[in-house]
């Protein structure tokens, strides 16, 4: 069974298509600026690689007629036709209430990501649009999706509801709905795979740590808590996003400082977090770099309130779960910055968390474990691979 799986953004169109007899990846890009002057496409196979293409491409549909150009191209394709194409799998977004699993794409699902527009005003559209354009291109082919939100439906009343009043949740379905779900999800069934025990057994703290960043606590596979809100703002300190602050902070903002909801909404979604404490970057690579090779304080500062509320919530999960047998390191930080790893594992021996440095400091692209002999919680650095989870996911539907 071969499945191409689309994450579609407001101006993008990332894509791989896997051979699931082995999860191997046949192909993969991303098409970028869709609809800008100048749009990008970039396409790679394991015996080719076309750099980034400039051309113009209007819309969502041109730009999977692209994808699927280059999939069944005679010279660099993968497939000899479109017909080789079993299903798509979408990542989608934002579900509200309505589902804890994927879904096959049907004329409810849509609806639904209708109605949760308000709810992710960037991300539902587009996802709606990358459902629509593989519906114009390929009609026959079915289509499954996997929602961000789906994983964390299990999370029970005490973790999600806010302590507004309570119509604010019975009437306008104001809510912790969390998001990475199936970056989580991914992770914690790779840990538990690696370590040979049953997921079913186990209490798991995930850290997804990339530019958005949140932390899950799984017991026996199900999600029970999680970081992220109502929106992906909540939670962590992440590369441009403040996470958790006194919502009075809000108010004061535009009263006092006289700034208008646009202006807080773009200081604390794109302007705060790595990047605003640090002056130098969102990315995690440029701070490392500034705290190993030039000691900047301001980016060891940054640095220090990261891991100190990613500490915060590790201990609150661990409270919750009353215990905690593995801790995951995932995403773009969680994989690659062992100096962060060390920082937030640094003095937590009370909870049974000890990393071994020399491990800790190995870059390697697999799966590894990071503790010392006598740490009782197992601590892993887990590669995430939504893609490969929303193509196993759409393979089991379709199955």
């Amino acid at each position: 069974m071969n499945i191409l799986v689309l994450n579609c953004g407001s101006s993008s169109i990332k894509y791989q298509l896997f051979n699931m007899k082995d999860e191997s990846v046949l192909a993969e890009g991303i098409v970028e600026r869709i609809g800008e002057e100048i749009a990008l496409f970039t396409y790679k196979s394991p015996a080719y690689t076309k750099k980034k293409q400039e051309m113009v491409i209007q819309n969502h549909e041109r730009g999977l007629e692209l994808v699927l150009e280059a999939l069944q191209d005679s010279e660099h394709g993968v497939i000899g036709s479109l017909k080789e194409i079993d299903a798509v799998g979408h990542r989608l977004v934002h579900a509200g209430e309505h589902y804890s699993d994927a879904v096959v794409v049907t004329p409810h699902v849509k609806q639904v990501m209708q109605e949760c527009i308000p709810l992710a005003p960037l991300h539902n559209p587009a996802n709606l649009i990358g459902i629509e354009a593989v519906s114009a291109s390929i009609p026959e082919v079915p289509q499954c999706g996997v929602f961000d939100t789906a994983f964390h439906q299990t999370m029970p009343e005490q973790a999600y509801l806010y302590p507004l009043p309570l119509e604010f949740y019975l009437e306008h379905k104001i809510r912790r709905y969390g998001f990475h779900g199936t970056s989580h999800k991914y992770v914690s069934m790779k840990a538990a795979e690696y370590l040979g025990r049953d997921i079913a057994e186990l209490k798991i703290i995930t850290c997804h740590l990339g530019n958005g960043a949140s932390i899950a606590a799984i017991e026996k596979g199900r999600s029970v808590d999680t970081s992220m809100g109502m929106t992906p703002l909540e939670g962590l300190m992440m590369g441009t996003r403040c996470g958790d602050l006194d919502p009075a902070l809000v108010i004061f903002m535009q009263k006092d400082l006289g700034l208008d909801v646009d202006e807080v909404n773009s200081i604390m979604n794109k302007k705060s977090g790595m990047l605003g404490l640090s002056q130098l970057s969102n990315d995690m690579r440029v701070i490392e770099d500034a705290i190993l090779k030039d000691k900047n304080q301001k980016a060891i500062t940054a640095l220090d309130v990261y891991c100190y509320r990613i500490k915060k919530y590790i201990g609150a999960y661990f409270a919750a779960m009353n215990g905690l047998d593995v801790l995951v390191f995932t995403g773009g930080a969680g994989e690659n910055m062992p100096i962060m790893r060390a920082q937030v594992c640094e003095n937590m021996d009370a909870l049974g968390i000890c990393l071994d440095q020399e491990k800790n400091a190995r870059f390697t692209g697999n799966i590894e474990v990071l503790n010392s002999a006598e740490s009782k919680v197992s601590v892993l650095k887990v590669p995430t691979n939504e893609e490969l989870m929303i193509a196993l996911e759409t393979m089991r539907l379709l199955s």
